[in-house]
């Protein structure tokens, strides 16, 4: 018998093991270097304004479970820098490359993933709580341009699967 919270609860479409194995060989600081790079570049405001600094000397672990990549980064003297895999965490979320994905072209809201544990977060959750509030503000459309609808139609094609 299912309740109604059950049915709520839906799976993600996962990345195929094939794809995910080559992506789970390179080193994590490879991953986590390229994705320093772009989110100095789309924070740019936010860091030298300060707005950020919630961030200063915390390591977050972003864990990409189909894919079997994780994300260690932390900030320092107002830079998003890659942390030693394995460190400590902070504060941490973990999900599905398709659930990150609707969480990055607001297609689906934030509280729905978290609420249907589609996206996990660990650690302090109040530190993580305050990074989502400050996603949350954030317009994204001006910046990510082309690459948001790219992103909106391959979670589409994606969701469709």
């Amino acid at each position: 018998m299912t309740t109604p919270a059950s049915s709520q609860l839906k799976k993600s479409p996962t990345l195929p093991r094939p794809l995910a194995l080559p992506l789970s060989l390179i080193p994590p600081l490879v991953h986590s270097t390229i994705l320093i790079g772009l989110l100095n570049r789309l924070f740019a405001p936010e860091l030298a304004d300060g707005e950020m600094d919630f961030l200063e000397g915390k390591v977050s672990l972003i864990r990409v479970r189909d894919a079997r990549i994780s994300y260690y980064l932390t900030m320092q003297d107002g830079k998003l820098k890659a942390a030693p895999a394995g460190a400590s965490d902070d504060v941490s979320i973990e999900g599905d490359i398709y659930d990150f994905m609707l969480l990055a072209t607001r297609q689906e809201d934030p509280d729905t993933l978290f609420f249907n544990r589609r996206l996990r977060l660990g650690g302090d959750t109040e530190l993580g709580l305050y990074m989502k509030n400050f996603l949350d503000s954030l317009e994204f459309e001006h910046r990510l341009g082309p690459l948001l609808k790219f992103m909106e139609n391959l979670t589409k094609l994606i969701g469709r699967s």
